[in-house]
């Protein structure tokens, strides 16, 4: 009898502790699934954050900074990703700026990328390199067509590394943008793999500071960059594997008997010196003689930036096109 009641008494504690493991991981894992919905939250992951620095661990299973759209409509999507959608200040209002981004791969990184630059009074041209995948492409342009400052280039290029068609790449979102109704004060431009280390009002209050000059650091060119333009390269296409290869002829003189500086490929253009790159004859004829050297886009900007020509509508400051002392310097 005795035997029989200990029997019953563990049974019903087995039962039990059942019932309790069973009930405790539901829950557990309602909260896992509620957590990792939440995570989109940007309250919640500062939360994280905060937890972390004070000693407990946190181990998400996922990528909590998941933003791509999937089904969702644009409304749900800009919501979810926190968009900004309204000018921050007066300032910014005033001094709306353009970006060319030249992208080929990693969706999710342009995806972050496009959220941090975003502002409603700025305008944004994204450039597809030509070879990129039909999924790339078609992901690009569903989250571009919620945005109605935001578009694709309207000429797209096969872009080799170190070859004339990066630059005509940037040139070509440039000439979409100046045709924009947007009132853009400076165009910047930018790759797939940049990211934005100021907040879209210090960028402002950073340009406003050069008083409508161009940023286009550079230098005369060292020994080691000078058969960059000195031989002919030419730009070879292939299905796996695309690159710039030197030939050993010589190049002619630059027009205009032209200096070419070298530099930075990424810079910020005043809307007057876009129209200037445009449509100035010495911008077209640098552009010509450009396109057999290696990675012009590190000479051309910069060339252009120094040359001793008056933009018809700045005559009042000779030195529009030419170096500030910030850039001399570098």
């Amino acid at each position: 009898m005795m035997v029989s009641w200990k029997h019953c008494l563990f049974s019903v504690s087995l039962i039990m502790a059942l019932i309790f493991v069973f009930v405790y991981k539901n829950e557990l894992r309602e909260d896992k699934h509620f957590l990792r919905a939440s995570l989109s939250n940007a309250s919640l992951l500062a939360e994280v954050c905060h937890q972390i620095f004070k000693g407990k661990l946190f181990y998400p299973t996922e990528n909590a900074l998941k933003t791509t759209f999937r089904e969702s409509t644009c409304y749900d999507y800009m919501a979810q990703s926190h968009y900004i959608t309204e000018t921050l200040s007066k300032e910014e209002a005033g001094f709306p700026l353009a970006y060319t981004v030249t992208i080929h791969k990693d969706f999710g990184t342009f995806e972050r990328l496009f959220r941090a630059i975003y502002m409603p009074q700025n305008v944004y041209c994204v450039h597809v390199d030509e070879k990129a995948t039909d999924t790339f492409k078609n992901a690009v342009k569903q989250l571009l067509n919620c945005f109605p400052n935001a578009f694709l280039a309207s000429k797209m290029e096969p872009v080799v590394y170190g070859g004339i068609s990066r630059l005509q790449a940037d040139l070509n979102c440039i000439k979409d943008l100046a045709a924009s109704e947007v009132p853009w004060r400076y165009a910047i431009n930018m790759c797939g793999q940049d990211f934005p280390l100021k907040t879209n009002k210090e960028i402002v209050q950073y340009l406003k500071g050069f008083k409508g000059k161009n940023i286009t650091p550079g230098v005369l060119p060292p020994s080691h960059v000078i058969g960059r333009t000195k031989y002919v390269h030419r730009e070879l296409l292939h299905q796996k594997n695309s690159y710039v290869i030197k030939t050993t002829k010589l190049k002619t003189p630059p027009p205009h008997n032209m200096t070419i500086y070298f530099g930075t490929a990424y810079v910020a253009l005043t809307r007057e010196f876009a129209n200037f790159v445009l449509q100035d004859q010495h911008a077209l004829d640098l552009l010509s003689w450009s396109k057999d050297t290696y990675s012009p886009d590190e000479h051309f900007w910069v060339t252009l930036n120094r040359i001793p020509v008056l933009l018809p509508d700045v005559t009042h400051d000779p030195t529009h096109l030419h170096a500030t002392d910030e850039e001399t310097e570098t």
